[in-house]
């Protein structure tokens, strides 16, 4: 199984599930041929703090490859970069109790300019450090070429249409295809 643990950009907030980016990437693996299931445990509004405690309950099924999108609400709630990277590490700790653990990848997130540039640094080194420090892939930023992007977004400006969510498939699965194919089946 292929997890991915996420906030509402996971769970497709305002959309049809089948067009959140998770289902976008369950039709690739088919098509690749891989057998594996995806697993959407997007929750819209979530923290990372909110993930963690959520971890253990998740992590009772055998996990091939975890996929970890959280801290977009840490960083518009402007939470301090120091819990949100304490939370993620968490999360990373509590998926490698597992045995095999799972192959990891990170998906990192981008800190609104509102709370300064310091803020923006701080937050933006949370996720390449991490993946770094555990093994795991890193997706450089899961909005890419869809956040500002007007046409790529619903009228509230954060959360991806359906034609966002295919770019945002795209990004995840440049990382995720090469872990997939190095990890056991599930």
């Amino acid at each position: 199984m292929v997890l991915f643990v996420g906030t509402s950009l996971t769970a497709g907030y305002g959309l049809d599930p089948d067009e959140a980016y998770p289902a976008l990437l369950q039709r690739k693996i088919d098509a690749a041929g891989l057998r594996y299931r995806v697993v959407n445990a997007g929750v819209s509004g979530e923290t990372s703090a909110g993930a963690r405690r959520r971890m253990g309950w998740l992590m009772r099924q055998r996990v091939a490859v975890l996929v970890l999108e959280t801290g977009a609400n840490d960083g518009l709630r402007g939470q301090p970069p120091e819990s949100t990277r304490e939370n993620v590490q968490a999360i990373l700790d509590e998926a490698r109790r597992q045995t095999p653990p799972p192959r990891l990848v990170l998906v990192a997130m981008e800190a609104l300019p509102n709370y300064g540039e310091a803020y923006r640094r701080s937050f933006r080194a949370i996720f390449p450090e991490l993946a770094k420090r555990n093994g795991a892939a890193l997706v450089p930023f899961l909005l890419e070429g869809v956040a500002g992007d007007p046409k790529l977004n619903q009228p509230d400006g954060i959360h991806p249409t359906a034609e966002g969510q295919k770019v945002v498939a795209e990004n995840v699965w440049r990382v995720l295809r090469p872990v997939l194919g190095a990890a056991p089946l599930a």
